[in-house]
């Protein structure tokens, strides 16, 4: 029986729930490693001695061999968030980072099969990579600024009459006394370019506003695509970034066909980035152009399988099974030494 191995934390989404229960359908082990009970409640143990190397994770009362596994899909890393909320912060950054390295050394070492490498995940959630590939391989983009002087973005803003947007690169969220403030797309208005010189502190991304037909979430397990539209332009809340409407917006999207050039183009794309999984979100404009915006490649698809009728999360238990079509890591990343 083939053993799957889940990283994520207890309170994941309902896709977990879901991909397990392909898992099991297709006659496979699974085996849930809640990283937020690390390392309170799970045991990780790695020896590495007389010419062998041999990882052990303890979880449930049962241990298990990491290279017994087929593969292992990452989800997140939430660790330490069991920690006795006594222990003095200092002791516990300590301990969080002592646990976060093992965690790393346990994904790097290990020979078996990720969807997706940690190392590669970090790396390729780049920004600046994942334009810079899709514009070589010939997916529109939207011209784009990153900067943090005030005269290119003054510059930049003038260039464009259509208006001009911003977006957080690194996070989703800032969070101010325990609360997450959701930082989503916003228009840059003239207004804004008053308090410019701020802009010295802190670098932002900046990109051309691209007029909306619909919008479309690509889920791409594999070499499988997975289509999804939505008219965001319904709504006055959704259009500069439909997730402000989230929630009002789950019964609206709908299966879409991609030109078979821009199905291309992607795959291609993911070959390049040497990712298995990833939620690629494009425009299309009203003449009819796809414009590119960015992969993520740990987002979200739960809303879209329920749609599907679990069609998604089939796929990945297919590709954690071993069945389709597997990337992985090129040379040129595991060559490179990713700092965090």
């Amino acid at each position: 029986m083939k053993k799957v191995l889940i990283i994520t934390h207890q309170n994941d989404n309902y896709s977990i729930e879901k991909v397990t229960q392909y898992l099991k359908e297709k006659g496979a082990e699974v085996v849930r490693f809640n990283t937020d009970l690390y390392p309170s409640e799970v045991c990780v143990s790695q020896y590495i001695s007389n010419g062998e190397l041999k990882t052990l994770i303890r979880t449930n009362g049962a241990s298990h061999e990491l290279d017994a596994f087929e593969a292992i899909w990452y989800r997140r890393f939430y660790l330490g968030q069991a920690l006795d909320n006594t222990i003095p912060a200092d002791y516990r950054k300590a301990i969080l980072e002592e646990s976060r390295r093992v965690m790393l050394g346990v994904m790097e070492t290990s020979d078996v099969f990720k969807l997706d490498d940690y190392r590669n995940v970090r790396r390729t959630s780049d920004k600046h990579l994942q334009l810079k590939l899709a514009q070589e391989i010939g997916l529109r983009i939207p011209n784009t600024l990153v900067t943090n002087d005030a005269t290119a973005l003054e510059d930049f803003y003038k260039s464009y009459p259509q208006g001009i947007i911003t977006k957080m690169q690194s996070s989703f969220a800032i969070y101010k006394d325990g609360v997450e403030n959701v930082v989503f797309t916003n228009r840059v208005e003239a207004v804004h370019l008053e308090d410019k010189e701020s802009l010295q502190i802190s670098p932002m991304k900046f990109q051309e506003s691209i007029e909306k037909q619909l919008e479309l979430r690509v889920t791409i397990v594999g070499d499988r695509l997975f289509t999804y539209a939505v008219d965001s332009q319904k709504m006055d809340g959704a259009k500069t970034d439909w997730r402000r409407e989230g929630a009002n917006f789950v019964d609206q999207w709908h299966p879409f066909q991609l030109p078979e050039k821009i199905e291309t183009q992607l795959l291609q794309l993911m070959d390049q980035l040497s990712l298995n999984y990833g939620a690629a979100d494009l425009i299309l404009t009203p003449e009819n152009e796809y414009v590119f915006l960015e992969v993520n490649p740990v987002g979200e698809f739960f809303w879209l399988d329920k749609i599907s009728g679990g069609e998604i999360a089939s796929a990945i238990a297919d590709l954690l099974v071993g069945k389709g079509k597997r990337r992985v890591v090129s040379i040129a990343f595991q060559n490179d030494y990713y700092v965090d």
